[in-house]
């Protein structure tokens, strides 16, 4: 969508209002498939109108998502989100109870999300093309890091992902979605 800001830094009204089930999936899906309905989403999503209605107003009100003038009628509104991703430094929200409970939910949230994800692929990978299944990748690795280095790896890392995000699919052909899953930090101890 070209009219969509690339990021938002999610700040506390933004983080605990998207620190609810309905809300993160309603904002994950117009992120994904593009402007729509309540009445669309809550057929996507297996839930209500009305309740799709209210949370996507509750978004709207702290800037995640935006009305469509363009789209809509007089009788149906269409929504589309504000931001390509969000991201929010956990560090930013440790003082306030409130604010660590919604980083702790929107964290469990995500562990669920990723984890179903790697699932789906465990489990339906065969159905892919070879080129696909070459392309793909799950890897781990135990580095020795400072703090420093952890966010320098970090940053270009992101920088490297970001690159290929603004420049898209460089040739026509098989181009799908790609799920990319970055976690970084210290353990004390790898359980096996």
């Amino acid at each position: 969508m070209a009219d969509m800001d690339d990021r938002v830094t999610l700040d506390s009204d933004k983080l605990r209002c998207l620190a609810h089930p309905l809300r993160s999936r309603l904002l994950g899906a117009l992120r994904l498939d593009g402007p729509a309905t309540s009445a669309k989403l809550a057929r996507r999503l297996g839930t209500n109108t009305g309740a799709t209605s209210y949370h996507l107003r509750e978004l709207a009100e702290v800037g995640l998502v935006r009305e469509v003038e363009d789209l809509g009628t007089a009788r149906e509104r269409w929504w589309a989100a504000a931001h390509q991703m969000s991201s929010f430094s956990e560090a930013d929200f440790r003082e306030d109870p409130d604010d660590r409970a919604a980083v702790d939910w929107l964290m469990a949230h995500n562990l669920q999300l990723t984890t179903r994800c790697r699932e789906d692929w465990l489990t339906g990978r065969q159905g892919w093309t070879e080129e696909w299944v070459r392309a793909s990748d799950v890897s781990d690795y135990a580095l020795e890091l400072t703090p420093a280095q952890t966010r320098a790896m970090n940053d270009e890392l992101a920088a490297v992902i970001e690159r290929y995000r603004v420049e898209g699919p460089a040739e026509e052909g098989d181009v799908q979605q790609v799920l990319v899953l970055l976690d970084a930090f210290p353990v004390r101890e790898v359980r096996l």
